[in-house]
């Protein structure tokens, strides 16, 4: 992850010289916190999580509406009434308990669908945020039995987001605070109005409380990731089957898990790829966590890119794959999806439509952090 902006150094004067250097960690210390508690970091990381998990909760959502009622509804063999009663040993809740009417279900399932899609929007993302957690945290509790690895993680990933500033960047929310600021500047009219000494400090506080929260749900999400990829690893160094190579072998053979046999059979054949698979397996989670902060976390998340979509073909478990690999999307810099971006506007532009070279360019108006929305 990398910070929006980066504080500027202040130049080294002949007297400091000398003297900088026993400030020199609290100096860092003070930058770090200023970073931490001024500067969101990972602003386009946190967009695509909000677009890849509401998109993924989306198509979920929607697989499975022919057997809506047979999971959640009122004719699920798991009926609201025994949902209840695991809920009061649990204290878990869910708005889909609230009512045994078949109605109120697909009001809720409807519900469901438009957080979802609003999510991925970035529409009024702060409040929505919340929406699509209760959501996500109510359909999950209803059918508890019924969930996987995959359920558990876009629960997480959800509560986690509801922290974010995940609307600031590629939303609606964020296109709307644009138009207000080119409004704004062909108006000749100040971006940001001082009404007084409380208004002011009132708003540096709701922006170091946004950045603090948004920092801190970031980070949580990336420790989370890092967790689960390093429990996963040492547990499977455990395991037997994976430290001779066969663990994929039985994996293969379980009828549970093979959704194409035909395909399941031809890659069980290759023994030596089978072997070799599970030990680069346990050997990308396990050291995953270890090469975050320098380049070898590229190679290693284009590997883990290969793995998850080879468990979404072999092993049917593509809400598991999609939830982890738009998880690892929040260990890419900025600086790639700035790139992405404007590789995505050329595109979408053609080869002919490109601004030639004589062409004066336009400035931009640019937004102050101030009247960036909080969601």
């Amino acid at each position: 992850m990398e910070t929006e902006l980066v504080p500027a150094r202040p130049p080294r004067t002949s007297e400091g010289a000398g003297a900088g250097a026993p400030h020199r960690a609290p100096d860092r210390v003070h930058t770090a916190l200023g970073v931490l508690t001024e500067v969101p970091v990972s602003l386009y990381a946190a967009a695509v999580l909000r677009i890849g998990y509401g998109l993924l909760y989306l198509t979920f959502l929607l697989r499975e509406f022919p057997h809506r009622d047979e999971i959640w509804g009122p004719g699920s063999p798991w009926t609201p009434e025994l949902a209840r009663q695991l809920f009061d040993q649990t204290g878990w809740v869910s708005i889909l308990t609230l009512s045994d009417s078949r109605a109120y279900f697909e009001a809720c399932y409807a519900l469901a669908l438009a957080a979802s899609a609003l999510f991925a929007l970035g529409w009024r993302t702060r409040a929505v945020s919340v929406l699509f957690a209760v959501v996500v945290a109510s359909f999950h509790g209803r059918a508890i039995f019924m969930t996987d690895g995959g359920d558990n993680l876009i629960l997480l990933m959800a509560v986690y987001l509801v922290l974010t500033a995940c609307g600031r960047r590629w939303s609606l929310d964020a296109r709307r605070t644009r138009l207000r600021a080119c409004a704004r500047a062909e108006a000749r009219l100040p971006v940001d109005r001082v009404a007084g000494g409380l208004g002011h400090h009132l708003r540096a506080s709701r922006r170091t409380l946004t950045a603090v929260l948004h920092n801190c749900g970031m980070f949580v999400i990336a420790a989370q990731v890092c967790f689960l990829y390093g429990s996963a690893g040492l547990y499977k160094v455990q395991g037997g089957s994976w430290g001779n190579g066969t663990a994929l072998h039985y994996v293969l053979n379980l009828d549970l898990f093979r959704p194409w046999p035909e395909l399941s059979l031809m890659a069980d054949e290759h023994d030596l790829l089978i072997a070799l698979a599970c030990y680069l397996t346990v050997l990308l989670q396990v050291a995953f966590p270890f090469v975050l902060f320098g380049r070898l976390k590229y190679p290693v998340l284009t590997m883990l890119l290969g793995m998850h979509l080879g468990i979404a073909v072999l092993m049917g478990l593509p809400l598991f794959s999609g939830a982890m690999i738009i998880a690892d999307a929040v260990f890419l810099p900025d600086r790639f999806y700035r790139a992405l971006g404007r590789l995505w506007r050329r595109t979408a532009r053609g080869p002919g439509s490109g601004r030639t070279a004589d062409a004066p360019r336009t400035p931009r108006a640019r937004v102050p952090a101030q009247s960036e929305p909080v969601g």
